[in-house]
């Protein structure tokens, strides 16, 4: 396979041509005008049933993301002429979960899944050596190509969907060799993961010291994907995306040492504990670079209003249930007990299996709702382009994560509860 030894570059030009994208908002030059300028404010709290009555087709555009409800109406952030989506299509394969609430999203193009496959494969064998040969079949299965493109429709290029796959690999891998049945073990791990953040946030030491560390960076597969990652990553993220990245980096490394703790002691969390851990132990990563990945930049002013904190937060905690729903069986199948949802209310309210599920589906309604309610509250109360654009992208990553979880059933298949 063909060494990626810089920037990614399209599909020669005789390929079939990808999905047609907006064009690239560049970032902000550094005598552009202040954040201040746009008079941005911290929205004021609406309730839901006023939320509810206010929105209207075009803040639903922004909710719902490229879920077929005439995309094309918004002119967000610079785009010149929005991108018309197809409508949504049966999914080829997969069941969703009955009664869980979601929006269907369109067949991802199948040229730009497969040109990620293609170039996520080599990079994650020719660069960063990542799995031994007895592994692939699990990579591939994975089919991570396919679950970014359908994540990031507004992505303009290849290049900058790879920022998210690769990213997201890498936090695969660290997830499954310290913490999952790939070596992981929750004894030790907190040293681990120290270690490996260290190749996202590099450690500013002694010039005596700082050849160990550099050295350190490629002892291990998570570590090497990790300084991979990163590297590309900021060659076209601002350092103030790369910098929101390493914090939210920080809190799902916070939750994997949680989850250790409560392995390592046999402790069941009561059914809040648990939802404060997957609030850290989540995907918030993922929907909080979709600037990144889009393009463009939320100004940080913005993305650190409480009420966009919220709406992130909510983001990662709902399509996080997500996989605790489809991964339920799977996890069951594993060694030892594995946390999710389900199990923990069943463990901590008396509840049959079934009856845990069933509820568990309920909260992650509840978020979701809460979710699209926050969302529209903030586009309503601050309209700025770029954050109505972030919106609708967090959004599109939303249901593009379900759609995933719902059509991988190489991973995931539903328990017989219905």
């Amino acid at each position: 396979m063909t060494v990626e030894t810089g920037p990614d570059t399209e599909p020669a030009p005789s390929a079939a041509p990808l999905l047609p994208g907006p064009p690239a908002v560049p970032f902000p030059s550094p005598g552009a005008a202040p954040v201040s300028a746009l008079h941005v404010s911290a929205p004021p709290a609406v309730p839901a049933a006023a939320v509810a009555a206010s929105v209207g087709p075009e803040l639903e555009r922004i909710l719902r993301g490229p879920s077929g409800l005439g995309t094309a109406g918004l002119a967000l952030g610079r785009w010149v002429e929005p991108v018309a989506l197809p409508q949504p299509s049966a999914p080829v394969e997969g069941v969703p979960v009955p009664g869980l609430y979601f929006h269907p999203i369109p067949e991802p193009d199948p040229v730009r899944v497969a040109e990620v496959s293609r170039r996520i494969k080599d990079w994650a064998v020719d660069e960063v050596d990542l799995f031994p040969d007895e592994w692939e079949g699990q990579f591939d299965g994975f089919s991570v190509g396919r679950y970014m493109v359908a994540c990031h429709p507004d992505a303009p290029t290849v290049d900058h969907l790879m920022l998210a796959t690769r990213l997201m690999v890498a936090e695969n891998a660290v997830d499954d060799c310290y913490c999952e049945d790939h070596g992981g073990s929750p004894v030790g791990l907190g040293s681990r993961l120290l270690l490996a953040h260290t190749a996202l946030d590099p450690l500013h030491t002694t010039p005596e010291y700082a050849p160990g560390w550099a050295e350190s960076l490629g002892s291990d597969a998570p570590r090497r994907a990790y300084r991979s990652a990163m590297a590309y990553f900021t060659e076209l993220a601002t350092p103030s995306q790369a910098d929101r990245f390493r914090h939210d980096m920080a809190r799902l490394h916070l939750g994997y040492l949680a989850e250790a703790a409560w392995a390592e002691t046999d402790h069941v969390p009561e059914v809040w504990e648990y939802l404060a851990m997957r609030q850290f132990n989540n995907f918030r990563p993922c929907p909080t670079i979709t600037d990144s990945v889009g393009g463009y930049e939320l100004p940080a002013e913005l993305h650190a209003l409480p009420a966009t904190q919220r709406v992130i937060a909510l983001a990662g905690n709902a399509t996080t249930l997500v996989n605790d729903l489809y991964s339920y069986t799977k996890e069951l199948a594993g060694p030892g007990r594995h946390l999710n949802l389900p199990v923990v209310i069943a463990d901590r309210e008396g509840l049959s299996d079934k009856e845990g599920y069933l509820k568990a589906v309920e909260v992650h309604n509840e978020l979701m709702h809460a979710f699209e309610a926050e969302a529209a509250a903030l586009a309503i109360a601050s309209p700025v382009p770029s954050l109505l654009r972030f919106l609708r992208g967090v959004a599109a990553w939303v249901d593009g994560n379900h759609y995933w979880h719902q059509t991988n059933t190489y991973r995931y298949s539903l328990p017989d509860f219905w």
